[in-house]
This record gives structure tokens, sequence and C-alpha cells, in this order.
């Protein structure tokens, strides 16, 4: 039975895998990289298929759901990897994958790295212990606007307690769903302005863990005419109330007025 080792490339590109990473993705028959959950800068997978010295093999939704590339490599060499931006489980279809690799009798290892989870707060200056649950913001589409993801916000705030969104990607399209249009998002869906009046605090960090990150911070109604720059995006719509730390470390990336 083949060994199933999830890696974590973490948030930049191949130069923030750790020594332990870098030899087990060479000691892998098989290397994959998901692209659904987040994608790493480009050309971050060509190098790094010149460093291990082998292929690795591309995973979009459909194929990463499905589990069969995975547990049909396992049935057939010692060693496969699957390489996730981030930390590979902050996301749960990769916790899908690994049980579903121990139901078929694989084992598994988890080298874990950075997630936007806490890079996000920490890049922002919000201390993490103060977040609520975690919001996925997704594309409009017809007939699909759920409005969850606003009502999860307001339960938070209602709980003095910060709210990380993270925006919707179809990388097979090259769509990301940027800060800007997850603010436009949140205002259609709360037109009147009753759990996000137009003055609210709003933050968003773009980029984290690239050389290029950069925060910003200010009233909700000046946030959504921002440019942010390229993704990826995420937004922060911090506690009703901030520690004074908190306060001090977001007024440094406030956005000016106009």
């Amino acid at each position: 039975m083949g060994e199933l080792w999830f890696v974590g490339l973490g948030l930049g590109d191949e130069r923030g895998l750790s020594c332990a990473a870098l030899d087990a993705l060479r000691a892998s028959s098989v290397v994959f990289a998901e692209e659904y959950t987040a994608v790493a800068p480009a050309g971050t997978l060509e190098r790094l298929e010149a460093e291990i010295g082998r292929p690795v093999r591309r995973l979009d939704r459909a194929a990463l759901e499905s589990e069969r590339p995975v547990l049909e490599a396992l049935t057939g060499v010692p060693r496969v990897a699957l390489l996730v931006v981030g930390d590979p489980f902050a996301a749960t279809t990769h916790l899908a994958l690994r049980l579903a690799a121990e139901k078929a009798g694989h084992p598994w290892r988890y080298l874990p790295n950075a997630s936007i989870l806490t890079a996000a707060p920490g890049f922002l200056g919000l201390m993490p212990y103060r977040f609520g649950r975690t919001v996925s913001l997704p594309f409009p589409a017809p007939g699909f606007a759920p409005r969850s993801p606003l009502d999860q916000l307001g339960e938070n705030r209602s709980r003095g307690l910060h709210t990380l969104l993270l925006l919707d990607l179809l990388p097979a399209e090259e769509r990301y769903l940027t800060a800007g249009e997850a603010l436009a998002r949140l205002r259609e869906l709360d037109p009147d302005g009753s759990v996000l009046p137009d003055p609210t605090p709003v933050a968003v960090a773009a980029r984290v863990g690239r050389p290029d990150a950069r925060g910003f911070f200010g009233p909700f109604v000046r946030l959504r005419s921002v440019d942010f720059g390229p993704p990826m995006h995420a937004v922060v719509v911090p506690a009703p109330e901030l520690h004074f730390e908190e306060a001090e470390a977001l007024d440094r990336i406030r956005v000016p007025d106009r």
C-alpha cells in the first residue's frame, strides 16, 4: 500500500517549502498539486519540478473531489504527495481525501505550512483568537445568491468577534473574486446596511505571504472604490470593538480619505 503525504506549500512560492517538505517531494514517485482551493504564484510549480526532478500533476476541483487520481496512484507506487497551497487541512476537501485513503488501507503523513486562516489576522494585526466562524463568499450566479455569508458575519459581530471572508476562485477560468467585488456583493446582500452600514470598518489582506503583500483598512463605503491589486485577496470585518493594539496596527494601513 502506498503512503500519502499531504504537503503544505504555504502562501508564497516554492521557497516557502521546508527542507522536510522538499525531501518528501523528492522521495515521492508521484506528486500532485491541487489548484482548486488556492493557486500558487506563476512559475512556482515549474521551478519546483526542476528542483525535485519529477513532474507535478495538476488536479482541478473535479479530479480532487473524485479522489480517483490520488487513490489510483497509491495502488502502484510506495509514496504519493499532494501539494497544497497554504496548509493542507485548512480545507475539508483534503480531510475527505485523507479519510478515503485510510479506508483503502493507505497510511498518510502531514507536513503543515502557513495558512491564510492565521496569516491574514497576523498580517493585519488582529488577534487570531478573537475571530468567529470563517465565511466563504461564492461567485454570484443566476438563481444562486445565498445570504448565509452575511448572516454569519452578522452573528460574529453580535458576539464581538472578527470575521474572515475567503473569496471564491475558478482557476480553470482564471477568475478570482476580488475584494472590491466581494464588498459590492455584500452590499447587494445587505442593501439597507442593516448588518454592514457604510461607516463599518473593514480590512483587506492582499497577496499575503508574497513580496507584494499589502493591507488596507477603512470604512466599508471607502474600500469599495479602492484598487487592491492582483489576487489573491481576503476580507476581514473586525469586531465592533478593537483591542488598543489591534486599533493601532490597523491605523497604520488606513486608506486616506478622498
